[in-house]
Order: C-alpha cells, then sequence, then structure tokens
C-alpha cells in the first residue's frame, strides 16, 4: 500500500517562494537587532524537562512537547506504582518516560544559557536569537505548533532604558516591514497591585490568565472566570472599572494612583510605568502606544514591563510581545540578575504581509539570469561569464540540458527570472554575449568580457 504524504498538524513545508519571503522578515529583524548591539546565539530544540517544566505555568506546562527516552523507555517502567483508582498518574509518569523536551519559547533556554556560560560573557548580555519553537496547541489560524520566534534579551540590568530599546526597535522593525501597529504597555507589579487591594493576592496568576483574555472573550465572559476561581464579587466589581479604564496615559495613572494607594507593589509599578512612558517621549518614539491595564501576557516569569503588538490592518493575535523578568536566572542558580526582552513572531507577521499584499514583488525571483544551453560547446563557452557574473553578487543559472529553446524559456517564465541569454556557435565564435530582457523584449549584445555592462543592463 502506497502511503499518502503529509506532515502533523500545526506544521507546515515552505516553498521557495515562501522561503524567500520568510527570509526577508528575518534579514530585516536580524538588521535592527544588530543595530542596537544585540548579537546572535543558538540553542539546542530540546531541553532537559526539568529546564522547562514550572516556567511558564501550568497551562504552559501542559503545552510542552515531551521527546521519550532512548531505547525502550517503558521497560524499565512499573506501570502498577503509578496506578490510581482513577486511571494513571500521568504527570509523574510522564517525567519518569521523558527526560527531554522541544523548547516551548527562546527565554527559558537564555537563562539556562547565561547560568551555564556566565563566566564567558559580558554583562549586560544583550542577545538575538532566530529559531523554531513548539507548543503541543491546538492549530488553528495564526496558531501553529511549530513556528520561529525572534528574540532580543539583554540580561544584567535593571534600566528601563533597555526597555525603550524594544520599543524602539518595534517602531524600526515595523516600519521597515510597512505594518501599522499598536504597543501595548503594562507592569507585571501594577497586576499585582490591583490582586492585593481586591484581596486575593494568592490569585495573581488565576486573575492575570483571566484578564489576559479580555480582548480574546469580552468582559462578561472574565468576570465568570474569575467568579469560578474563587474571587469574591467584591473583588471583581473592583477589578471591572480598571478593565474598562479609558483616557489618556495622564488620566489612567492618576485614578490607578488612588485605586492602588494602599498598595506598595502597585504603586512601585506605576511609578516605572511613568519612567518607560517618559522615555519613549524623550526618544521621540512616533509609534502607536497605549497603557493596556488588561494586558498580563500569562507567563509566569514577568515581574516589570509588560509589552504587546497588534497588527492595525489585519486582524490576528498579538504579532510581538515580551517584558520585564527578574528572577528567571535565579532558577538556576543565579539570583538577583534581571532581564527584559521581546518576541517578534515571525509566522503572523509573516501572515499580515501575506494578507496586506506587502510583500516586495522581486522576492519571487530566485535567480536574475539563465543561460540557455544550445549543446556541449555553448555551455562551455558560457560557464566562466555565468561564474563571473556570480562572482560580482547576480544569480546566475546556466540550464543543464540542451532541450528545446521554448521548454528553456517556459523553465525561466516559470521560476520568475527576468533575463535569458542564448549563446550559440555564431556569439562564441565573435566573443559576444546576447541577453534578453522576458518583460520588454529589449535584447542587447555585450562582448563577453564586458560583465560589468551585462550587470547595468540586468
Amino acid at each position: 500500500m502506497i502511503q499518502k504524504p503529509s506532515i502533523p498538524r500545526g506544521t507546515r513545508d515552505f516553498s521557495q517562494e515562501q522561503m524567500a519571503r520568510r527570509n526577508y522578515i528575518f534579514d530585516i529583524i536580524k538588521g535592527v537587532f544588530a543595530s542596537f548591539g544585540y548579537a546572535q546565539i543558538e540553542t539546542p530544540a530540546m531541553e532537559k524537562l526539568s529546564t522547562l517544566l514550572g516556567k511558564y505555568g501550568e497551562e504552559g506546562d501542559k503545552l510542552l512537547f515531551r521527546v521519550l527516552d532512548s531505547g525502550d523507555p517503558f521497560d524499565k517502567i512499573d506501570f502498577a506504582s503509578y496506578k490510581t483508582e482513577d486511571g494513571y498518574k500521568t504527570a509523574a509518569l510522564s517525567s519518569a518516560l521523558c527526560e527531554r523536551g522541544l523548547r516551548y519559547d527562546l527565554t527559558v533556554p537564555l537563562a539556562r544559557f547565561v547560568v551555564q556560560h556566565q563566566n564567558d560573557i559580558v554583562f549586560p548580555f544583550k542577545r538575538s536569537q532566530i529559531q523554531p519553537v513548539w507548543r503541543a496547541d491546538r492549530p488553528q489560524k495564526g496558531r501553529y505548533r511549530e513556528f520561529y520566534q525572534c528574540d532580543v534579551d539583554a540580561i544584567g540590568s535593571t534600566s528601563q532604558l533597555l526597555e525603550l530599546e524594544l520599543v524602539q526597535m518595534v517602531e524600526e522593525v515595523f516600519a521597515k516591514l510597512d505594518i501599522r501597529v499598536l504597543l501595548k504597555i503594562n507592569n507585571r507589579k501594577v497586576l499585582s497591585g490591583l490582586a492585593e487591594v481586591c484581596g486575593f493576592p494568592e490569585k495573581l496568576t488565576d486573575i492575570t490568565i483571566a484578564i489576559d483574555k479580555l480582548e480574546k472573550v469580552g468582559l462578561k465572559e472574565v468576570k465568570a472566570e474569575l467568579s469560578d476561581k474563587g474571587l469574591s464579587k467584591e473583588a471583581i466589581d473592583f477589578l471591572e472599572p480598571v478593565l474598562k479604564l479609558s483616557g489618556s496615559f495622564e488620566e489612567k495613572i492618576a485614578v490607578m494612583r488612588e485605586a492602588l494607594a494602599s498598595s506598595e507593589t502597585g504603586l512601585k509599578g506605576l511609578d516605572e510605568l511613568e519612567e518607560l512612558f517618559g522615555y519613549i517621549a524623550a526618544a521621540q518614539v512616533k509609534l502607536p502606544i497605549e497603557m493596556d491595564l488588561s494586558l498580563a501576557r500569562g507567563l509566569n516569569y514577568y515581574t516589570g514591563a509588560i509589552l504587546e503588538v497588534k497588527a492595525l490592518d489585519w486582524e490576528i493575535g498579538s504579532i510581538c510581545g515580551g517584558g520585564r523578568y527578574d528572577n528567571l536566572t535565579g532558577i538556576f542558580g543565579l539570583p538577583d540578575v534581571s532581564g527584559v526582552g521581546i518576541s517578534f513572531g515571525a509566522d503572523r507577521i509573516y501572515d499580515v504581509l501575506e494578507g496586506l499584499n506587502k510583500f516586495p514583488a522581486e522576492l519571487g525571483a530566485p535567480c536574475t539570469l539563465l543561460f540557455a544551453n544550445m549543446d556541449a560547446a555553448s555551455a562551455a563557452y558560457v560557464l566562466p561569464i555565468a561564474s563571473a557574473l556570480r562572482a560580482k553578487g547576480i544569480a546566475t543559472e546556466v540550464y543543464p540540458d540542451s532541450l528545446k529553446l521554448k521548454k528553456q524559456f517556459d523553465y525561466a517564465d516559470k521560476k520568475g527570472i527576468p533575463f535569458i541569454s542564448i549563446c550559440g556557435s555564431r556569439e562564441a565564435a565573435e566573443g559576444k554575449v546576447n541577453v534578453k530582457n522576458l518583460a520588454s523584449g529589449e535584447e542587447k549584445t555585450f562582448d563577453k568580457g564586458d560583465v560589468d555592462g551585462i550587470i547595468c543592463f540586468l
């Protein structure tokens, strides 16, 4: 029986045209990262599960792809010891079978990297990283099980000038990509203060997970979830006007200072927001930015600023997000080292650019000039010319087979190659090169050594 080829749900193949478009995104992002002094590293696709577990909250742990131990991991398991009246202790059994997992994001592996290599790096450590991550999520529009993240992080300084750099990079990247976006900013300490003042500091994680869904499910559903998590009606009534708060940044800050007057942590968060927005104003950032008190980004490791970017002209989830985390390296034995970072979601950015038809048209052509193959002698004649053009940075092909010219023209047309050169015995005898623009029909003849003339015509 012949097996029908397929790939797992939530993953994708990328054609040559798609890869040209993806590299267009990556190249812009890499260039902006480098311009702020962030240098690239890479970490393994797999990490020890002990590195990953407990860093993303309960929901995040459920989405980790676990990798079975090599050999026969089931042979060493005493399944009876994991049996309960209701079934099996699945979490414990999974841990016994799997010591490794695919990375969920690039931030936790970064924290592990920093601690492991702390004697070899310079602090503040500014790194960029563009690699795939995996999440055992339900595939849907804009949500994949395998996708790329493009991260920048700075470890080893508490200065919010680093948060400003993230804001500036967001502005530059999306300006170069020609995508209109809105940047939303909040602070985890403000959320902690809200949990304190409403009387449920121990419910901070439940509160943040619920309110982070506000834009997606609406206020009614958020209130219902908060109630299900055990918050009282009075606590929910306190949170509701905060979640509905509107007005300018100054107006929101004034209201929140009154609401959080009894919380030292909450007031500290408001101070940090004022400092960051002051830096943004001083740097003359033109990017649309708003303080959004419902922004939580549901990840447990954030401790300060939280940032999220939405596309204004295309309906999709966040296309970029990040924040400040003060305690992540402490988990691995390096306490009191603060970090801040942001991740650009390349796959969602791709979907936005494709949906808005904003990819440059010329990205589809992997090659500029095709030398037709008339016969073995003509192929030998054009080979050094093709090499000279490649040495000057011109993508050049020599057709491998001496087929009918129509097939070679069809090849150029289907691949989007804009120029073709047909050099037969006459051109070889005269030392000439004929080049034709397939779009306009214009033709020119050059001496075979006039590489610069050919390039000017191309």
